[in-house]
């Protein structure tokens, strides 16, 4: 993966972990119920689900590559129409927001490990996301196994990173995504439909 290219998927993946999603609300309610440090086992399952879900997704792209270098402009631009759709459900869809009871029931860290990965494999959409994300930025000429440790490696970094702190924030930031979630999915919907728009048009 060129240089330039990774640092756009940086700041793409950066806009999408921020942005509203089953994950990140696990490890606001953890982190809450639980504290940031059982929380990480959730956000470090979440990761790994996210990392299966990549390779399935490149390397099905990898597949339909070797068949016709053709499908992977077709998938650009499929792809970037389901991400302009995805941004408008965002941009339209409600505040999220959870409320803190005073106490949890203590979880083993494997069972949370367990539903962070499970909410990552079980979601057809991250599925479908990715099938629509990923082809943006594949090279067809460089290694596909290169490009997925580079790609999944740089998104589970940042997820990691964003759910860490999501989870130790949990106490603030739920009552502040209630009081302004609208913006933020509207500012979240926004980094979708540019992604979807702008990226199919590059070489």
């Amino acid at each position: 993966m060129a240089f330039h290219t990774w640092l756009v998927y940086l700041l793409a993946a950066i806009g999408l972990s921020l942005s509203p999603g089953p994950n990140g609300l696990l490890a606001l309610t953890h982190g809450a119920l639980h504290g940031r440090r059982k929380a990480l086992y959730t956000i470090f399952g979440g990761a790994f689900g996210f990392i299966a879900v990549i390779a399935l997704s490149m390397f099905g792209i990898g597949a339909l590559l070797q068949a016709s270098l053709v499908w992977l402009t077709v998938m650009k631009w499929v792809g970037g129409a389901y991400l302009v759709w995805l941004g408008i459900q965002v941009w339209r869809s409600p505040p999220i927001g959870i409320e803190v009871r005073d106490s949890a029931e203590p979880r083993a860290g494997r069972s949370l490990f367990r539903q962070g990965a499970l909410s990552a494999l079980t979601n057809p959409k991250a599925l479908l996301f990715f099938a629509a994300f990923l082809p943006q930025f594949i090279d067809p000429a460089r290694s596909l196994f290169v490009q997925f440790v580079v790609m999944a490696g740089t998104f589970a970094a940042i997820e990691i990173a964003t759910e860490v702190f999501i989870a130790s924030m949990a106490h603030r930031i739920s009552p502040w995504l209630r009081r302004v979630g609208r913006r933020f999915n509207q500012a979240c919907g926004g980094v979708f439909i540019a992604i979807g728009a702008a990226l199919p048009l590059r070489g």
